[in-house]
């Protein structure tokens, strides 16, 4: 194989896995306009429509991107970006965008050990027993960038009073739950980056569930490192974890409640985000569930259309592009979901728009939601794809989500998993594996490729199928 030919096969081994991952209607939107450049040693040149293109790839996408290079390449695989040239360009002036980002003041942590102790952000040991800890806030997911409407004024309401007297209100902790895409880690960090304007000597700590649990991990792995972990965590003055629900396992969640009731009873800020109310929260112990309920938890719902085209004009802003109101408004009436997807579609726009000039603004348009509208589908969720699944196997609840090994079982178990990708909308591998037993993603990307090969080759498996999707998905009268 030739060396022009090389980086051609490494991008399309590189996109099989990545169409395993990512929705079909994305995957279209997002990396079948990429073409490959060149690849030199591992470093494979990808070149891309726009630079709107490469900002919102790479925000969105960048771990799927990392995971198929190191799979096809191997560890050392990099990546490097070239914009397409487009002839006849229009100059477009830019708002700026340069924002001052927030810092901590150091601050003096005690340490238990000999050793020096790495804090979880950056490189810095105890032995001068100084520590300046990285906020983690991002700059861009402020007040100013936030549209408020009636499907999150509750929280908003909330966040300036925050925001305003941290630790000394009633919404201590603030609990924000909601969907996918409903704003709920712009919300959190929005307060964060307010709190930092009004009190700068404030410690405030943006960190994801999933991250605190590796970082309990590192720290038992390593002798006499918990002490200095839980140190570390309790000089926070205003802590803000993300998708809390990702919190699992007893030791870590003892590590948490240690560190949530410290703040707490210093007066200190607690912020959470979820993709469910405290209530629904499954494998806590009912000890940090109670916590969770002390303050105030606030749901962020589906944005209506005066919210989502606000949302629209904004974000078209910050991007220095003017589109006109017919083509926003046709946007914020087609896509309703969530703000997620309403900004997937306007980035799509654009970055189409710079490419495709033999087509209107409003035909692109049409083109980038086609695939996105679910409105006139009845509603499907994870617990009616389990039950009819259940009803149509003859099964039992409790046996589709146990450990049961019967390949009836097994079977009912992974068409589930399929299904629930297929027709749940807004749904992740990670929130299907636990409605089922507490499974991870992997066993749920498993199960959904073992269902679409066994379609392939066995009748009697696909009509299993077949025949549970009709009962979900009746046939319009």
């Amino acid at each position: 194989m030739s060396s022009q030919e090389k980086h051609v096969t490494v991008w399309n081994d590189c996109l099989a896995f990545i169409a395993n991952v990512v929705e079909p209607q994305q995957f279209s939107t997002w990396f079948k306009p990429i073409r490959p450049v060149s690849l030199v040693e591992a470093r494979l040149t990808i070149e891309v429509p726009s630079h709107f293109f490469r900002e919102y790839l790479e925000s969105a996408y960048l771990e799927v991107l990392k995971a198929a290079l190191k799979r096809v390449i191997g560890a050392d695989a990099k990546l490097a970006y070239q914009v397409r040239p487009v002839v006849n360009q229009p100059s477009v002036t830019l708002p700026s965008r340069e924002q001052d980002t927030p810092t901590n003041p150091t601050v003096s942590i005690s340490s238990q050990s000999q050793m020096d102790y790495k804090d979880p952000w950056i490189a810095i040991g105890l032995k001068s027993a100084k520590v300046k800890i990285d906020p983690r806030l991002n700059p861009e997911y402020s007040f100013a960038s936030l549209i408020c409407g009636e499907c999150n004024k509750m929280g908003v309401t909330a966040g300036h009073n925050i925001s305003r007297s941290p630790g000394n209100t009633p919404f201590n902790p603030l609990f924000i739950f909601g969907g996918p895409g409903m704003g709920k880690t712009h919300l959190a960090q929005a307060i964060g980056l307010e709190i930092k304007q009004r009190f700068p000597e404030k410690v405030v700590l943006y960190v994801s569930a999933s991250q605190f649990k590796i970082q309990y991990m590192d720290a038992v792995a390593v002798h006499n490192k918990l002490i200095d972990f839980l140190a570390f965590y309790m000089k926070i003055e205003v802590l803000i974890v993300d998708d809390i629900q990702d919190l699992m396992g007893a030791g870590c969640q003892n590590a948490f409640f240690s560190v949530f009731n410290s703040l707490h009873q210093s007066g200190k800020q607690l912020i959470f985000t979820s993709d469910r109310a405290p209530i629904e929260l499954q494998n806590f112990e009912q000890r940090l569930l109670s916590r969770f309920k002390w303050g105030l938890s606030v749901k962020l719902s589906q944005p209506d259309y005066n919210t989502r085209l606000a949302m629209l004009r904004s974000r078209a802003y910050r991007e220095g592009v003017e589109l006109p109101d017919e083509v926003l408004e046709f946007l914020a009436s087609r896509v309703k979901t969530n703000f997620r997807e309403l900004e997937g579609a306007l980035l799509s726009l654009i970055a189409y728009s710079s490419v495709e000039r033999n087509k209107s603004l409003m035909e692109l348009a049409a083109s980038i939601t086609e695939n996105l509208i679910v409105d006139e589908k009845p509603s499907i969720d994870i617990d009616k794809v389990q039950k009819t699944v259940c009803e149509y196997f003859g099964i039992s609840r409790e046996d589709l989500l146990s450990k049961c090994r019967k390949r009836q079982i097994v079977q009912a178990r992974q068409i589930a998993m399929y299904l629930s990708r297929q027709l749940v909308s807004n749904c992740s591998l990670a929130t299907i594996g636990m409605e089922i037993g507490g499974k991870d993603h992997a066993t749920v990307l498993h199960a959904c490729n073992t269902v679409t090969d066994l379609m392939s080759t066995d009748r009697v498996f696909k009509k299993y199928v077949t025949d549970i999707e009709a009962t979900l998905l009746p046939a319009e009268g």
